[in-house]
């Protein structure tokens, strides 16, 4: 009895030594560090509307500044993303549809730090009698492979539709793209209709390029050669100062005037003609769009032909290389 009491115990105290080497397997999140990210709302009525200035900063654990993507929400819904700078900082101007609203920011963190959201804060957006409308962006951030597209949804949501007359008529369009990548709506131009009070979606398709270093280089043609190229075009020059020092004698002149033509149609057909070079060295390769994380605005316009509405979201568009 006392025998198996003791094979028992030493089983035991191998599966107590096993399992903290299954739980703390090397490179786990475990290693990640916790973040910190802070919001600040400044906000003041423009024109019957409540604009709202949201400063974010994040930190890691070990109080250095994060870049990264942050998405802002109210009451738990994506209304805007950023992109924070090198300092670990973000700003972001919006235009809140009026009611109350409970804004954070959300960094959401990498390999190796967590991620963090920070307090509420609570802004109470002015109501007016005017139509209007609010935008709104989801998701709010985006991360794309170069070469690859995503798509975002663009809300307006109508704001006092019933004081209109006539459909108002919205213009979406981005700004703050990266080289080397662009932006599409479908459909660009919106109607809010009078009395309107569902939400209206424009589909915001982004896409990227992928570097293409693969040049096409056809054979040369025959009879082309660079030393033929050295005599040319010492006697091209040539020819010209015949053709300026030959005043009195025309018909040099004219002899000269043609040797000049000849040699410009040469030049025309050959290394200096960008049909020529295209087919001989094949068109230059495509650049990739950066990597890095930017801010895209989203703009939306309206015009009565007197005044125009402008309201703005944005998002967090992350390139990563392919």
């Amino acid at each position: 009895m006392g025998r198996a009491v003791r094979l028992e115990l030493v089983a035991g105290l191998g599966i107590a030594l096993a399992l903290p080497a299954l739980a703390l397997p090397a490179g786990t999140a475990g290693s990640a560090l916790a973040t910190e990210t802070s919001l600040s709302a400044e906000y003041h009525d423009l024109n019957g509307r409540t604009q709202a200035t949201l400063s974010i900063a994040v930190t890691s654990q070990d109080g250095q500044p994060l870049t990264g993507p942050v998405e802002i929400e109210d009451h738990g819904k994506p209304l805007a993303g950023v992109a924070l700078d090198s300092a670990g900082h973000a700003t972001s101007v919006l235009t809140l549809a009026p009611g109350a609203h409970n804004l954070t920011a959300t960094y959401a963190g990498d390999s190796t730090h967590l991620t963090s959201v920070s307090q509420i804060r609570t802004v109470a957006a002015a109501s007016s009698t005017t139509p209007d409308f609010s935008v709104s962006a989801a998701p709010a951030t985006i991360s794309l492979a170069q070469g690859q597209s995503g798509s975002v949804t663009a809300s307006l949501t109508p704001i006092n539709a019933s004081s209109l007359t006539a459909p108002m008529f919205v213009t979406m369009s981005c700004s703050g793209l990266p080289d080397q990548s662009s932006c599409t709506f479908t459909p660009e131009n919106i109607e809010i209709l009078p009395n309107a009070t569902n939400v209206i979606t424009s589909s915001m398709v982004l896409a990227t390029a992928a570097s293409n270093t693969t040049r096409a280089t056809p054979p040369q043609p025959l009879g082309s050669s660079p030393i033929a190229w050295a005599f040319l075009l010492p006697g091209s020059l040539g020819l010209a100062g015949l053709a300026f020092g030959a005043r009195r004698r025309a018909w040099l002149s004219r002899i000269a005037l043609i040797a000049l033509i000849g040699v410009v149609t040469m030049l025309g057909a050959t290394g200096c003609n960008p049909l020529y070079y295209y087919k001989n060295h094949g068109p230059s390769p495509n650049l990739p769009t950066p990597v890095g994380t930017y801010t895209v605005k989203v703009t939306a316009q309206s015009s009565n032909g007197i005044t125009a509405t402008t309201h703005t979201t944005t998002i967090a568009l992350t390139v990563t290389a392919k």
